[in-house]
């Protein structure tokens, strides 16, 4: 029988394996739990709220997505990077249903929240959902977690924010532009894990490594 595919790539930060998963999320398999980023839940319902034609379902989706991940590996904690919900005016009282009803499916997975800028303005998730809250940089063992990308004096970053995307050119002059992780050397940047987020293009420089995602795998790209 043919042995399936690797889809994530495996790197060793702060003397910990850690898995690049193409989902995309962080799988840190020594304390079983999952790092996400920029969810921007309710983004695509602030949009509509300003009037633009912007498809529904992108919450639900999300949450599947999450849900999907936890039963893959068995999570028992999952740190979300900042960013978990996206404005006030998509604070609708279907979003924190949903959000409420899906926590309570995984009531046996503690949750940790650093909050993001968007967190500030939108508030902190309803206490029915059991999320801890937390300022940055909150420190797990060898790492700061956080939403925006910083130096830390002792411990390497994990951080959001920046959404990063990176441009991979083909043989035929096509182009296409991937979803990213960022590792620069103390601190590494996740790609955002909501299905309705833009990206910021990061030009690669020396000493950094970049791991692409696309077509359902982890690609290291060349340095």
């Amino acid at each position: 029988m043919d042995q399936p595919t690797k889809t994530h790539a495996v790197a060793e930060w702060a003397k910990q394996t850690l898995h690049l998963l193409p989902d995309p999320a962080l799988w840190w398999p020594a304390e079983e739990t999952l790092f996400i980023a920029d969810l921007h839940l309710g983004k695509a319902a602030s949009y509509r709220a300003l009037g633009q034609p912007v498809p529904s379902g992108s919450t639900q989706d999300n949450l599947s997505r999450l849900t999907d991940l936890i039963a893959r590996h068995q999570a028992k904690h999952i740190v979300l990077l900042g960013d978990f919900l996206h404005a006030a005016s998509g604070r609708t009282s279907h979003l924190l249903h949903a959000v409420t009803a899906w926590r309570a499916h995984h009531a046996q997975v503690a949750m940790t929240l650093v909050r993001g800028n968007h967190d500030d303005r939108a508030g902190d998730p309803p206490a029915e959902a059991c999320i801890e809250v937390v300022d940055q940089p909150w420190l797990l063992g060898p790492f700061a977690c956080c939403h925006h990308p910083q130096a830390h004096p002792t411990h390497f970053v994990l951080a959001g924010h920046d959404h990063p995307v990176v441009h991979v050119s083909g043989p035929g002059r096509d182009r296409l532009r991937l979803p990213c992780f960022v590792n620069d050397g103390q601190q590494a940047t996740l790609p955002a894990f909501g299905a309705f987020t833009g990206g910021h293009v990061v030009t690669p420089r020396a000493g950094q490594s970049l791991h692409a995602v696309g077509g359902g795998r982890v690609w290291t790209l060349p340095t």
